[in-house]
């Protein structure tokens, strides 16, 4: 078992975290939010002073934040590389830009230490069941030191390549799901619109051609299926806000790789609207509002 330091406990890392100490790893673990912090404390982790504090006298650090420049404020303004014991490995979990990825990755080894960037999929359902899926990007040997660790927060750990590859991975992904969420709601609006029951499309659509994880786990309409966020007022799940920013992420890698993504594009611009109405804290299936806004 290892000692870990834990930076980041919003609505995924706290589980992450909790789900770490089941499987009898030791952490400390920091976030700016204090009640999170007790939360995974109760669960018998020790609550850091500071970023930097939880990185200290540890064997792995691992990072859960927002955006590209948490991380890199984290890693560097916050001390946490500077804090670091050698051979210490970071683990960066977070949803980022794959160019501040690759940045992370030059300079923590630049420090002498190890990184691997390994964002995830599986939304806080994924989190709190420890059953999330690991996309990684690094050394091949860093991989392997890191997978028993990503082991206790998920079931399908796999590296996608070199630095910056997992977030190219989970970028992609994302953008797939985006879009998928919203071919649904295009799809059960026009179909109720024209006089089909929505449970009637739902048993077809589910078993048909126009299947796919999202249609159950996401389905856009109320009362066609059990536990989904619409049967609960669009309760998270995994907030439109993240997917919009996950599809912005994805915008710019294509814009840097010279790749057309006209869907993605789209379903970008969809999403945008969706927040700009004020929605963003709502499920990604929410984004059915878009279309039709007062669906019940």
């Amino acid at each position: 078992m290892a000692t870990i330091g834990f930076i980041g406990l919003g609505n995924m890392g706290a589980h992450m975290a909790r789900n770490l100490i089941k499987a009898g790893h030791d952490l400390k673990v920091f976030d700016l939010n204090e009640q999170t912090v007790q939360y995974v404390a109760q669960a018998g982790a020790k609550a850091a002073d500071s970023a930097a504090d939880a990185a200290t006298e540890v064997e792995f650090v691992v990072t859960m934040l927002p955006v590209g420049a948490n991380v890199r404020s984290v890693l560097q303004d916050a001390g946490v590389i500077d804090a670091v014991a050698p051979g210490t490995v970071l683990i960066d979990s977070s949803t980022i830009d794959v160019d501040t990825a690759r940045a992370m990755h030059e300079v923590v080894a630049e420090a002498g230490y190890e990184f691997l960037d390994a964002p995830v999929s599986g939304g806080v359902g994924g989190a709190e069941a420890g059953t999330l899926t690991f996309m990684c990007g690094g050394d091949q040997k860093v991989f392997a030191k890191c997978r028993p660790i990503l082991e206790g927060m998920g079931k399908n750990i796999v590296r996608c390549g070199g630095p910056g590859q997992g977030q190219v991975t989970k970028i992609c992904n994302n953008m797939i799901a985006g879009i998928t969420a919203l071919a649904c709601s295009e799809a059960f609006v026009l179909g109720e619109t024209l006089g089909v029951d929505r449970k009637v499309l739902f048993d077809v659509i589910s078993t048909s051609t126009g299947n796919s994880t999202i249609l159950n786990l996401m389905c856009p309409v109320s009362g066609v299926t059990d536990n989904v966020p619409a049967n609960n007022g669009y309760k998270p799940g995994f907030a439109a806000g993240l997917m919009l920013k996950d599809l912005r992420l994805a915008q710019a890698a294509a814009l840097t790789a010279g790749t057309s993504t006209p869907l993605g594009a789209a379903a970008a611009a969809a999403f945008a609207i969706h927040d700009a109405n004020g929605n963003s804290h709502l499920d990604t299936s929410s984004i059915i509002k878009v279309i039709k806004p007062d669906i019940e």
